[in-house]
């Protein structure tokens, strides 16, 4: 996604403030990670982490979950690209509980 010059810090406060807001009630959540591009520090990749795909699904259609992204989609220069997908492999303990 390619954030708004000068809106990165506030899209991490936003996410901050949602997730808090969402605390452990989101079914099937388990984390997210945001990584900012070299080669552009306004363009960012987010990765959210379900434990399944129907979890993950019930989540998108969610009215709850479009009223965050809106938020999140104001501090965006456009909508970002989506590609959705599953974990095939993991080393370490990153993301397990």
């Amino acid at each position: 996604m390619r954030v708004k010059p000068g809106q990165a810090q506030k899209l991490m406060e936003i996410s901050d403030r949602q997730n808090k807001e969402m605390g452990p009630g989101l079914k099937g959540y388990m984390g997210e990670f945001v990584y900012r591009l070299d080669k552009n520090p306004n363009e960012l990749v987010l990765v959210v982490l379900f434990e399944d795909k129907q979890s993950y699904a019930a989540n998108a259609e969610s009215p709850d979950q479009d009223v965050r992204y809106q938020e999140v989609r104001a501090c965006l220069e456009s909508d970002p690209q989506w590609d959705d997908g599953e974990v095939i492999y993991q080393y370490g303990d990153i993301g397990r509980r």
